[in-house]
Order: structure tokens, then sequence, then C-alpha cells
């Protein structure tokens, strides 16, 4: 493994300013997000909180992972071969 000497890191006024829109607008979600979950009837929103799809799409989107959907067909598993 090689060393090197340690990068330094400088913290621009574009960076900080960048920081601030997107925490404002995450905010801004979030309280949208709360004013429309106590909109509705709370039996509906325990519901939305707790689907494991909803929760694994939010942390998808979160994260940046877009899954492909796996191919089913034998065709598609061995290419072009024919038996």
């Amino acid at each position: 493994m090689l060393r090197r000497k340690p990068t330094r890191l400088e913290l621009k006024l574009d960076d900080l300013e960048e920081f601030e829109s997107i925490r404002k607008d995450l905010e801004g979600r979030k309280k949208r997000e709360e004013v429309d979950l106590s909109a509705s009837e709370p039996e509906a929103a325990v519901s939305l909180s707790t689907d494991p799809k909803s929760r694994e799409q939010t942390i998808h989107d979160r994260i940046g992972y877009k899954p492909q959907p796996k191919p089913n067909s034998h065709a598609t598993q061995f290419g072009n071969f024919e038996f």
C-alpha cells in the first residue's frame, strides 16, 4: 500500500450556500409531509410510515440507487446459445 501526505480540504462560500439551500429544501419537504400525514386519517398515517416498500424506495432515492429488474427468461441468462 502506498502512503501519501494528507490532502487539505477547503470549505468555500459556494459550498456553504449549496448546503444551506439543500437543507432548507429538505426541511420544507419534511414540513409538507407532516402536514399531509396529519391531514389524513391517523390509521392511514400509521400504515404509510410502516410500509416497507415506501421506506425502501425512500432509502433508494436518498442514496441514488436505481435497481435494475432481473431477467427471468433462459435466453437472457445464457445469451444466444441454442440447446
